[in-house]
């Protein structure tokens, strides 16, 4: 098979890397703030105000797409999951997917041959992607990398072998690869044909109304300023008077005293600012964000209604069911990719794919049912079932509720 090599995938990646770690700059609340408005004082163009619109758009979606287990079994690829932290290990790949659009999963093998998982960020890892599997036909992954950022140690994966390449080594240790695609294998959110590789949850719109966000705040921090000690003023002095500006302090009193005409100035004071124009900016552009996102202005911080019941904060977050439902499906086919190859590694046999048509990965329920809605559930269930027997069993209540019995 003709491959792109590595050296086609550095330059893939380095091209990558930079968008990756903007998104998670974003994430972890730490990209600058682009202000372009001449009329912030200089004293105040250094000031850093922080949003965390983006990082709770990602946990909220990525907190309700929980994996469960894997149906129909046969190969015991839950088992292999299981032994290598599957909570972490999941969590942390799903995370990692939505905030890079894709993560990786690089599968090694321990001293005894069994697999290891091992999660790889969208921007320490690349590949050519199979359009029918989503599995990679060659791969390239940085495993670690230096105080600077520079690479220690690479790796570069294909349907033969692992070559690996340590920094001031001229040949890569190699190790040959059991299984029937490249041992790196993606886990991807919300893939097309147009990005196989997916589109992340921090969007472009996200990061702009981001930055209006943080402009605002900004604003408005410098304008509570003058709303906290209004400005004064002083009309009608003499030329001759002495005034010290530095005596108007919050706490100070000014003496005027009249001239030798018995005139006095007159000491007046500016119209307190008000804060409400930008409290009702920076809500309009968090509508904006949620709409963009699925959530709502109560995630957001902006409290409209009084505690809602389970059932209505599952309408009021349709949006966010919807997107992931989606996101179980394309993760589910990830997960089982992984499980896929893992099991080639275990047994040392180059399974085919289809053997692994039966196996189906769940998924604990998006929104967990309170008591009242567990009894309207309960009911439903009843009477399903004493139209059609047996018709719901105990996998398809715990897909229902997440609960699972004492006997299973």
């Amino acid at each position: 098979m003709d491959y792109k090599g590595i050296d086609y995938l550095r330059r893939k990646l380095n091209q990558k890397r930079t968008r990756v770690r903007l998104r998670y700059e974003y994430y972890e609340m730490k990209n600058l703030i682009r202000d372009f408005s001449p009329l912030i004082p200089e004293k105040f163009q250094g000031l850093k105000e922080v949003v965390g619109w983006c990082s709770k758009a990602v946990d909220t979606l990525a907190d309700r797409v929980i994996f469960d287990r894997f149906e129909h079994d046969d190969f015991l690829i839950g088992e292999i999951f299981d032994f290598n932290n599957r909570d972490i290990f999941v969590d942390s790949s799903i995370l990692s997917a939505m905030i890079s659009s894709c993560s990786f999963i690089y599968i090694s093998a321990d001293d005894t041959g069994y697999p290891r998982l091992q999660v790889i960020d969208g921007g320490n890892a690349t590949g050519i992607i199979d359009p029918i599997t989503n599995m990679l036909n060659e791969g390239y992954a940085v495993l670690e990398r230096d105080e600077d950022s520079s690479p220690t140690l690479e790796a570069y994966f294909t349907k033969e072998q692992t070559e690996f390449y340590y920094k001031g080594m001229k040949s890569p240790e190699i190790i040959k690869n059991p299984a029937p695609y490249a041992l790196l294998v993606p886990i991807i959110y919300r893939p097309d044909a147009v990005r196989p590789f997916g589109h992340s949850r921090i969007t472009r719109a996200c990061m702009n109304l981001t930055q209006t966000a943080l402009r605002t705040l900004k604003r408005s921090e410098v304008s509570a300023e003058f709303y906290s000690f209004p400005q004064k003023y002083v009309l009608g002095m003499s030329e001759d008077a002495e005034f010290n500006n530095r005596l108007a302090a919050m706490s100070s009193f000014l003496r005027i005293d009249k001239d030798s005409d018995n005139d006095k100035p007159t000491v007046g004071q500016f119209s307190q600012q008000s804060m409400s124009p930008y409290i009702e900016q920076l809500k309009s552009i968090a509508s904006l964000f949620a709409a963009e996102t699925g959530l709502t202005l109560d995630d957001l911080g902006f409290t409209t209604n009084n505690p809602m019941s389970a059932e209505a904060i599952k309408a009021s977050h349709e949006n966010l069911r919807l997107t992931a439902r989606k996101a179980q499906r394309t993760f589910g086919s990830g997960l089982l990719n992984v499980g896929y190859l893992s099991a080639c590694v275990r047994d040392n046999i180059a399974y085919e794919r289809k053997a692994f048509c039966k196996t189906l990965p769940t998924w604990q329920p998006i929104f967990e049912p309170d008591s009242a809605a567990l009894g309207a559930l309960g009911d439903a269930i009843i009477k399903i079932n004493q139209a059609v027997p047996d018709y719901l069993g105990a996998d398809n209540i715990r897909r229902l509720t997440g609960m699972e019995g004492d006997n299973g």
